[in-house]
């Protein structure tokens, strides 16, 4: 099958899953996004993670009793025709003003599409047309649900931004309420994926969350696409301290079943001095591979360099990540 026939589902949230979009959606999409409807959008899908309830998409989502818009805003930002003005117009973050600090533009039309609305599906679909985006955001279910962690110490949180803050051992995470129904059109994407791609993203709090949704992980597992996790670059302090690869895999299978998925990338890549002094000083760490244990998991290792330096801050390059995951498509 040729790269532009293919039907991709990119699921997680966060910074991690906009750079998967990043890296696929010019290779699945070779041609002006201005010919695209939403037929030809349902070739690259994002499964986007509602449980953040934090910073300007926590104010919004208390505020206006609504899904968080900062996810999905940054998913759309990541498929939006770079040419386009409305992507610096959309990433626009206030940085003062009573009310106005801390949002950024992007979540308050969002939240404006909405509340006129009154569907937040339909002011995703509203910016989609106006910021001329290759691909489709779908959030992963449109009730309103809070992420809980139960602690190896025995300490039961709930809230996204509490747990990130507790900085203990997690030993699972769920959803209240359990089981939320998912939106029917993230179920169709899964199933007529071609493939299916994990990660990367922030392990408790962005990646599973999405597959606690009822039905989702279900359908993962029956789908016959390729499944691909892209593993971490660093361990999060508070989340995954200490964490290897198997590590992330296991606390996926864990929430999932064994053998969710096929394939998995690893970074082998170096980091600068710079970097690795910025990150340490913050308590993360390089995640770890071992390809013996990974291959005791079923999984297809592969590992190459992944890393993008940009003043002392490291990101998944988007090139390097595209080229490994269309010749594996």
């Amino acid at each position: 099958m040729k790269l532009a026939e293919l039907r991709v589902v990119a699921l997680g949230g966060g910074s991690g899953l906009p750079a998967v979009l990043r890296s696929l959606k010019d290779r699945l999409f070779p041609f002006p996004s201005c010919s695209l409807n939403d037929k030809s959008r349902e070739r690259l899908t994002a499964i986007v993670t509602v449980t953040d309830d934090g910073g300007s998409s926590g104010r919004l989502r208390h505020d206006f009793d609504m899904l968080p818009p900062g996810d999905i805003r940054n998913c759309l930002s990541a498929m939006a025709d770079n040419s386009h003005m409305m992507y610096d117009l959309f990433q626009y973050r206030f940085d003062k003003g009573n009310g106005l600090n801390g949002h950024s533009l992007g979540n308050l039309v969002l939240t404006a599409i909405t509340h006129m609305r009154g569907n937040f599906l339909d002011a995703v679909s509203y910016c989609s047309d106006i910021m001329n985006v290759k691909g489709r955001a779908l959030p992963s279910t449109t009730e309103r649900v809070v992420l809980g962690a139960k602690f190896r110490d025995g300490l039961a949180i709930r809230g996204e931004t509490c747990i990130a803050g507790h900085r203990g051992r997690i030993q699972h995470v769920y959803l209240i309420p359990s089981h939320p129904a998912p939106l029917p059109q993230t179920i169709e994407a899964i199933e007529k994926a071609d493939a299916i791609i994990i990660g990367p993203g922030s392990l408790y709090t962005s990646i599973i969350p999405n597959l606690l949704v009822r039905d989702i992980a279900a359908a993962i597992r029956r789908s016959t696409a390729k499944k691909i996790y892209v593993c971490n670059l660093m361990t999060e302090p508070g989340e995954t301290d200490g964490y290897t690869a198997t590590d992330h895999v296991k606390a996926i299978f864990d929430h999932t079943e064994y053998g969710f998925f096929q394939y998995v990338l690893v970074n082998n890549g170096q980091f600068s001095d710079a970097s690795c002094k910025f990150y340490v000083d913050k308590k993360y760490y390089p995640v770890q591979y071992d390809i013996d244990e990974l291959r005791d998991f079923g999984l297809t290792s592969i590992a190459v360099d992944l890393v993008s330096e940009r003043k002392d801050k490291v990101r998944h390059d988007e090139e390097k990540l595209g080229k490994i995951l269309t010749e594996l498509l």
